[in-house]
Formats: structure tokens, C-alpha cells, sequence
């Protein structure tokens, strides 16, 4: 589980609540048609415009954007791209049949093999684009039911709104009804409110956030493929894949062996002054 995640909304939670319990009578706050009205019909409303197959869906969804998902970084994949696109130049495509086997990641392993197999560089660009779409639009059903729920809660805070009026106004002779009636004309409101600010609209742009790193994930995957398969050298590769990170980050993308052989050759060249002093 997120830990920071959940522990992010709780602290929203308490924050709100608080400013409520030290605004005074936060029983006020509480009204059983506004529940009803916001709460219910937001909830059915999202039923009847979403597929059956996604609302069975939807604790996995909530599992999935509350987990404790351990980040891409791209550094690693990086170094496997240019390690591959080295050994192909020096042994050609087919030398990389063996290393295929230790790929865990489905989509290298899918997209190396393409390679291998003398797939037209073309066919492979469309289809791990195409799965890079597919991966999008999954991406994008999940986050529907939130996306829709952030629409329709502040919509029917409004509906409430306006029955609470229609209510009010109705009684406008009976003094004794008027409260009740701007209760749930102003309580619906909060809580449309509430639930769109606080719930659906963190937790969809959560989702989008999880889904946009898959994405580079698998596009920093394509830019190494199509290189290797167009036989460029490791160090152009290198450079093309330089591109998706950061520029701090970019002097990391020296393979460990290759950083320590550089730091081998700086201790050298550091103990070369103290020996010819000596």
C-alpha cells in the first residue's frame, strides 16, 4: 500500500473535518437528504453511464491506485538498451536470441524477439506503438469511473441546491421550515464538492500519473529497439536515450562498470604525481 499516499488523504480528511468541529455544531454539517441526493444519485448515475465490466472492476482500481508500486527508472532499462544495441553491432541480431530469455519485462521481451526475427523495422514501430496506445486507453478506463464521478458529484450538489430552494420557498409562511430547507440546499453543495475535490479527482489524476510513466517507460523501449535494429553505435544510442531524462540525471547513464573503471583511472592518474615525487 502508498503509505504517503493515504496517509496524503487522511491528513485532507482531518484537515477539512477540523475546520468544521472548530467552526461549531459540526452536527449541522450532517444532512440525511443531501446524503441521499449527492451521495446516491451520483453513485447511480456513474452505474448507468459505466459498463458493467468496469464498475466489477473498481475495487481493483482503488487497490491499484492506492498501492505501494515500485517506480520505473529508467536508468537501468537504459543501460540494458545500449548493452544490447553494443552486442548486436559487434555480433549481430541474432546474438541477442540468448539474452532474450533473461528479459523479465514483457514488452522488451516481445519487442527484442520482433528484432530477431527479421520483423521490417516499420511492422515493429506499429506495433509497439500500438501497444503503447493500447496501454493509454487501458490507462484512460480505468480513471473513467473517477473522471465521471469528479463530473456528476458537483452536479448533483447542485440539484440539491436547487430541491432545498424549492422547498424553502414552499414554506416561506412557516418560519419553522425554512431551516431544514437551506440545509439541504447548501449542504448538497458541500458535499458534491467534497467528494469531487477530496476523492475522485486525486484519485484519477493518481491513475494518470501511474499510467504516464508505463508510457515512457515504453517509449524509452522503442527509441533503443528501432536503434538497435537500425545497427547505430551504442554511443548514438546512448545519446538518443539521454533525451528522456533529466539533465541531472543524465551523467548517470554510464554503466557501473564503465563509471568504475573510470574512477580506477582517476585514482592512477591522482598516485602518478606522488610516485614520481617519491
Amino acid at each position: 500500500m502508498d503509505l504517503f499516499a493515504v496517509l496524503s488523504m487522511a491528513a485532507t480528511l482531518a484537515v477539512v473535518l477540523g475546520a468544521i468541529v472548530l467552526g461549531g455544531s459540526p452536527g449541522a454539517f450532517f444532512n440525511l437528504p443531501s446524503v441521499l441526493i449527492t451521495i446516491g444519485g451520483t453513485l447511480g448515475a456513474v452505474a448507468v453511464a459505466t459498463p458493467v465490466e468496469e464498475l466489477r472492476k473498481l475495487p481493483q482500481t482503488l487497490r491499484l491506485a492506492f498501492s505501494r508500486k515500485a517506480e520505473q527508472d529508467l536508468l537501468p532499462i537504459m543501460r540494458s538498451m545500449i548493452e544490447l544495441a553494443r552486442k548486436a553491432r559487434a555480433e549481430g541480431l541474432l546474438a541477442l536470441e540468448e539474452e532474450v530469455s533473461r528479459i523479465e519485462d514483457s514488452f522488451i521481451r516481445k519487442s527484442t524477439q520482433l528484432v530477431i526475427d527479421g520483423t521490417p523495422p516499420e511492422l515493429v514501430q506499429s506495433i509497439m506503438e500500438t501497444e503503447i496506445a493500447l496501454q493509454e486507453e487501458q490507462g484512460a478506463a480505468t480513471r473513467r469511473v473517477f473522471d465521471l464521478m469528479a463530473e456528476l458529484a458537483p452536479a448533483f450538489g447542485m440539484l440539491g441546491t436547487l430541491i432545498g430552494l424549492i422547498q424553502m420557498l414552499r414554506h416561506l409562511d412557516s418560519p419553522e421550515a425554512l431551516g431544514p430547507g437551506m440545509a439541504v440546499a447548501l449542504i448538497t453543495t458541500l458535499y458534491g464538492s467534497f467528494i469531487a475535490n477530496v476523492f475522485a479527482i486525486p484519485v484519477s489524476r493518481k491513475l494518470a500519473n501511474q499510467t504516464a510513466e508505463k508510457v515512457k517507460f515504453m517509449e524509452v523501449i522503442v527509441e533503443g529497439i528501432m536503434a538497435i535494429q537500425a545497427g547505430e553505435n551504442p554511443r548514438i544510442v546512448e545519446e538518443k536515450l539521454k533525451v528522456f531524462l533529466p539533465a541531472e540525471r543524465r551523467e548517470f547513464l554510464r554503466a557501473p562498470g564503465k563509471a568504475q573503471a573510470a574512477g580506477a583511472k582517476d585514482k592512477r592518474s591522482a598516485a602518478r604525481p606522488k610516485e614520481q615525487a617519491a
